[in-house]
């Protein structure tokens, strides 16, 4: 199943700054990126996000644009990892994978439930503009590449 070019499910989740976040809110200022990670353990969801980071600020300065990163485990272990990282946003807590299961899927893994990594980016029509679902632990799509797509009114600037 894919999402591109429906719209995005919508959800609520609590965030490592202590509130809730919605989908919905975030896309009243710009375009949303939702990132789905397995979990506060995964080295491959670290460098991905930390990809995010490195761009976060100019993308929500001057594109209105909000990262989320979907993380199926409790708010406690990431905000350790937010830490420990340095992000420059909050990350969302999905310890049930219910919102993980709506956008790319879960499975178990020696770990528990975890998501299946998934990279999206919804217009603030709520319409979501690229889906991008790893066959593999190290398949995804960096930040970098993300800012570009956004600023080329969402298509490929590399022609891919």
């Amino acid at each position: 199943m894919t999402l591109e070019g429906s719209e995005a499910p919508d959800f609520t989740l609590e965030s490592t700054s202590g509130g809730d976040v919605s989908l919905e809110e975030t896309l009243e200022s710009g375009p949303t990126i939702v990132l789905v990670n397995r979990g506060h353990w995964c080295s491959f969801c670290a460098e991905q996000l930390a990809t995010f980071s490195r761009v976060y600020e100019d993308l929500h300065f001057n594109e209105g644009v909000d990262v989320l990163p979907v993380v199926t485990s409790e708010a406690p272990k990431l905000v350790e990892m937010r830490d420990r990282f340095d992000y420059d946003f909050q990350l969302l807590a999905d310890p049930d994978g219910e919102v993980a299961e709506q956008y790319s899927g879960t499975e178990q893994t020696s770990h528990g439930l975890t998501g299946i990594a998934g990279t999206y980016v919804v217009d603030t029509d709520g319409q979501v503009r690229y889906e991008q679902v790893a066959d593999d632990l190290t398949d995804r799509t960096y930040g970098n590449w993300v800012r570009y797509f956004i600023r080329n009114d969402f298509e490929d600037a590399f022609g891919e």
